[in-house]
């Protein structure tokens, strides 16, 4: 019995996940609670696991973003799936070849549901003939819609009667075909030997045979190459889509381009090469973007500025770093002077901590500060809960545990939701200043910047200091100017003498 795969509920906030990556092929063989696939949202990554042993049918090609609750896989019982067996008697080339035997039957195939808002498809390419003998699952067609194109399968074992030319647009439930139901492996031409049932001699061209795929050929157009010199790897030769992104223009046509531009006048050119690629956007990606231009757009942000000197603190952390770690097993880093900081800081200006709700402005009681994390896949904010009851070393753990988890996408929803304020730190990559984007719903967002040696006055003197530049970020509709840079005045005072935190005032 076959069992369907949907995509679980992993979050209130999300409706769709990308087929990230699909970790057993189609036909495997996979046991239960074995990890199948790797889903991603625009939050994180998920494992995808199989709920029962057997064989695995993918329904659902990596990189398709498919909503909740989507079928994306079938396992059927291992003794039920369907095994090709080997025959021990099989014979060379010149041998008796088997022939068909008809059993009467006609399978119909009509153009399948691909999507919601999908009513027709174009027959892309056949990749058989018609009187070809094809087998139950074998791809025989590509079939493409005005958002991806499709493999289409044999429903059966028998003789292909094409019914819809290349190019034709047919509507969903349109007859593509009809397979004439028959057992065997030739064509109903005579005895000889099919493609589709034996392997071809080497030299031999099946119709496949330097055809482009649909997304192949549109990148050998744009690349202005022919496919008659690129080489294919696909079934019976087919040039993929990999094989055209890999194709370079022939060294003829190169030279031919060089003879013609001698009797133009001479270009300036740098001498490098001109590539580019073209990579689908992550759904994570799709998701900051479309929230970044949202804030620009739905607050009205503004930013102010301060600077620290940061050489109380980084005495401080020189003085007591070694013992700090061999007591706490975490290095004393900068971050947890800053939350601490921060904490006591909204605490004093609450409205820094807030929020707004239609008509209404929330108020935080806590401190959840939310920590910008850079990763491959891109940034994260993992939330450090309560900050404002930790101590230096317990924020310091909490920050090296969710930046590894965010760096290796193992962050769940629940540690990405929630924060009440924010603190990016630009400084690690050399930002000497900047202006911070507000992350929603929240109402500020602090930005940490490099620590530069600059000449300062103190004391009426003029001392080299380590300064850091720093940034609030916030929403005036609900932070006045007042508030903001009040708030920032605040952190200097806290950050240039840190006894402040200590004692708590």
């Amino acid at each position: 019995m076959a069992q369907q795969v949907k995509v679980p509920t992993v979050g209130e906030s999300i409706t769709e996940v990308t087929i990230a990556n699909w970790l057993k092929k189609d036909g495997d063989v996979v046991k239960m609670d074995e990890v199948i696939a790797e889903l991603e949202s625009d939050k994180a990554t998920f494992e995808l696991t199989a709920p029962q042993a057997g064989v695995l049918r993918i329904a659902k090609a990596k990189g398709e973003v498919v909503p909740i609750g989507t079928v994306v896989c079938e396992i059927t019982d291992a003794a039920g799936a369907p095994v090709v067996a080997k025959s021990p008697e099989a014979k060379p080339a010149a041998a008796t070849t088997p022939t068909t035997k008809a059993t009467g039957g006609v399978k119909e195939m009509k153009v399948p549901a691909v999507g919601e808002s999908i009513t027709e498809v174009t027959i892309s390419t056949w990749l058989k003939k018609d009187g070809d003998f094809v087998k139950l699952d074998e791809v025989i067609a590509e079939v493409e819609s005005d958002k991806a194109t499709f493999e289409l399968p044999a429903e059966a074992n028998g003789i292909l009667r094409i019914i819809a030319k290349e190019k034709t647009t047919l509507p969903i439930g349109g007859l593509i075909c009809k397979i004439e139901i028959a057992e065997g492996g030739a064509t109903a031409a005579g005895p000889t030997t099919s493609a589709s049932t034996a392997a071809p001699v080497a030299g031999d061209k099946t119709y496949a045979s330097g055809h482009p795929s649909p997304a192949a050929a549109k990148i050998l157009d744009e690349k202005g190459i022919p496919a008659a010199q690129v080489s294919g790897s696909g079934v019976g030769g087919r040039i993929t889509k990999e094989d055209a992104a890999k194709a370079q223009v022939s060294a003829a046509k190169v030279d031919a381009n060089k003879t013609a531009a001698a009797s133009t006048p001479p270009v300036i050119s740098s001498g490098g090469g001109r590539n580019k690629r073209t990579e689908k956007m992550t759904s994570l990606r799709k998701t900051i973007a479309k929230r970044l231009v949202s804030v620009k757009n739905e607050t009205a942000m503004l930013t102010t500025f301060n600077e620290v000197d940061m050489k109380p603190v980084m005495d401080l952390r020189s003085k007591y770093k070694d013992k700090f770690k061999e007591k706490y097993g975490v290095g004393l880093g900068f971050m947890s002077f800053f939350t601490k900081a921060v904490c006591v800081a909204l605490k004093e200006f609450p409205a820094v901590n807030a929020q707004i709700n239609g008509d209404e402005i929330i108020y935080h009681d806590y401190c959840d500060v939310s920590i910008a994390v850079s990763t491959p896949r891109g940034l994260v904010v993992p939330v450090i809960r309560n900050a404002e009851s930790l101590s230096f070393d317990q924020i310091e753990a909490e920050v090296v545990r969710l930046a590894t988890k965010g760096r290796d996408g193992k962050l769940s929803i629940d540690e990405m939701q929630g924060g009440t304020f924010s603190i990016t730190n630009g400084g690690v990559f050399g930002s000497m200043l900047s202006t911070p984007i507000i992350n929603p719903p929240q109402s500020a967002i602090l930005g940490m910047h490099n620590i530069v040696e600059r000449p300062v006055v103190k004391d009426g003197q003029v001392v080299i200091r380590p300064i850091m530049y720093l940034a609030l970020s916030y929403d005036h509709r609900i932070v006045d100017g007042r508030e903001s840079v009040s708030f920032l005045v605040r952190l200097k005072e806290l950050l240039e003498d840190p006894g402040r935190l200590i004692l708590g005032v």
